[in-house]
Formats: structure tokens, C-alpha cells, sequence
């Protein structure tokens, strides 16, 4: 059964690859299929169904599509943070985030949060958890996304 947190992962991959390599990211989802193909990567035994590999690619496409734009809303709704400070992972699971928030209406940013903080918990350090949940929250409350917190 295709999974879409299956195929966040693999977008994750391939994202986190092109970052650290500075190389497209068709070049690194190219290199993550054909290494799932070898039986490598966080395959979990299966390889990829087509819809996660769709789905990875729409993420994954959408982020370095967008990433101007994604990278703004990060650094607006991270303080004292500069992307280039952040982990790799961190930063590549907030820039998915951001996608997902901004562009695909189809998925409730609840899910957006959770999902996120689930590959932050999984891939990212100790403290990733935590940064990535209020940063997501952040840009999901400034995208009106989700109702802005009540003071009182």
C-alpha cells in the first residue's frame, strides 16, 4: 500500500541530497530511484510504488520550484535563525513544510505539522523536533493556514 509519509522520506532524501551536494534535485531523486532499485536506502524491503514516487516528486519538484519564496517564509517565521545555520535536515523538512502549506491545498496543514515534525523526529537531531513543530506552526498560522492563537 503506497504510504505518502514513505514518500516525504524519499523526498527528504533527495532533497538533503541536492543541499548538501548542490546538484539539481532530479539528479538526486535519479540517484535515490536507482539506489531503491539496487535494494539501497530506507526502503523498508519494497521498492517505491508509483504513487510515492509522485508524490515525492511533487514535493521534493515543488520545493526547489518555489524556493525563493519557501526560504523567505522560513526566515520570516524562524527567529534568530538563518537558514544556513540550520541543519541540513531541519532545513530541508522545513522547506517541504512550506510547500505543502503554500501550495497544496489538498492536505490539512495539521497533517502538514505532523508529518513534518514526524521526519524531524525520525531523521533530525534531539532538539529538531521541537524547532521544526514551532516554525511549522508559525508558517502555517502566518499562511492563515490555521487561526491565528488567542491571548487572553
Amino acid at each position: 500500500m503506497a504510504s505518502r509519509r514513505r514518500a516525504r522520506e524519499y523526498a527528504l532524501q533527495g532533497l538533503y541530497q541536492a543541499d548538501l551536494g548542490g546538484v539539481p534535485v532530479t539528479a538526486s531523486l535519479n540517484s535515490l530511484w536507482a539506489g531503491l532499485l539496487e535494494g539501497e536506502g530506507i526502503g523498508e524491503g519494497r521498492p517505491p510504488e508509483s504513487e510515492e514516487v509522485e508524490f515525492a516528486q511533487r514535493l521534493a519538484f515543488g520545493v526547489e520550484q518555489h524556493r525563493e519564496e519557501i526560504d523567505a517564509l522560513i526566515e520570516r517565521c524562524s527567529t534568530n535563525w538563518r537558514l544556513p545555520r540550520m541543519p541540513v535536515v531541519d532545513r530541508n523538512v522545513l522547506r517541504m513544510a512550506a510547500f505543502e502549506l503554500m501550495a497544496c491545498e489538498d492536505i490539512p496543514a495539521t497533517v502538514s505539522i505532523n508529518e513534518a515534525v514526524e521526519l524531524a523526529k525520525r531523521f533530525g537531531t534531539a532538539d529538531s523536533r521541537a524547532f521544526v513543530n514551532g516554525i511549522v506552526d508559525r508558517m502555517a498560522r502566518q499562511l492563515k493556514r490555521l487561526p491565528e492563537r488567542q491571548h487572553g
